[in-house]
């Protein structure tokens, strides 16, 4: 399978970061076709716009969905609001669905998820997506605009992984803003710089599109950086960050 192929296989077969109902969701069900072996990816190489052209895709190749609208950006006096990711036509019942999506790598330090780019925190990502990015179409502009689409419901995806310490022991929190975290994907490991020399496998070099599925057939082996963080993963499977010892402060 080829890194495109199997991203896509993990995003329909991944659950949602946090375990819980409505908005909480996942693409379990929609019985999406294989993508096709020949696709190809020509957009922005950030992470998050592949990972939400795939989430796209996954619509549009179930037989269940239509995809009505995606990425509309909402404007008012000037400014922008935001764009909402997807709206999705669930065709058993014809109603219009709103979905944001989103794939995120958080790292346990001192009680907060910190993103490898610690001004991302999990807490925040969370509380932003309820409250600002879901709530778009329910907006009085969003209504103006778009006076014919009726959305009928709301959901939220967030996959990704989360990292724990094993070097720095403190309790795993079990909840963020009071939603249930899934414990399943709390599977990664993090340290800092200083302590990575505890490390006791060889740390493969993972790509950003190898971020969430892990290593392909090619390894190519990584040292830790003073200077920067990597993400990599070991011949066994296990996943590692090693970050700056200023980290999340610097």
């Amino acid at each position: 399978m080829t890194t495109l192929t199997d991203f896509y296989h993990w995003i329909l077969t991944q659950p949602n970061l946090i375990a819980s109902r409505s908005p909480f969701s996942d693409l379990s069900g929609l019985q999406s076709q294989p993508l096709p072996e020949r696709s190809q990816y020509q957009g922005n190489r950030r992470l998050g716009f592949l990972y939400q052209h795939l989430c796209t895709e996954a619509f549009k190749l179930s037989p269940h969905y239509q995809v009505a609208m995606e990425e509309i950006q909402l404007n008012q006096d000037g400014k922008t609001l935001g764009a909402i990711d997807l709206l999705v036509s669930n065709r058993q019942d014809e109603q219009l669905e709103h979905w944001e999506v989103a794939i995120k790598f958080y790292l346990l330090h001192q009680g907060t998820w910190f993103g490898p780019n610690a001004h991302d925190q999990l807490d925040k990502k969370l509380d932003r997506m309820l409250n600002h990015q879901l709530a778009m179409s329910r907006s009085e502009t969003f209504h103006q605009h778009y006076p014919q689409l009726d959305v009928t419901s709301h959901h939220l995806l967030m996959q990704g992984r989360l990292y724990t310490n094993p070097f720095s022991h403190e309790i795993t929190p079990t909840h963020c803003l009071n939603h249930p975290i899934n414990p399943n994907i709390i599977n990664g490991y993090w340290c800092f710089y200083s302590q990575s020399h505890q490390i006791e496998q060889e740390l493969f070099h993972l790509s950003k599109d190898r971020w969430a599925t892990g290593l392909g057939e090619s390894r190519e082996s990584v040292t830790a950086s003073p200077e920067r963080f990597i993400h990599a993963q070991t011949e066994c499977g296990q996943f590692w960050f090693v970050v700056p010892d200023g980290w999340p402060g610097h």
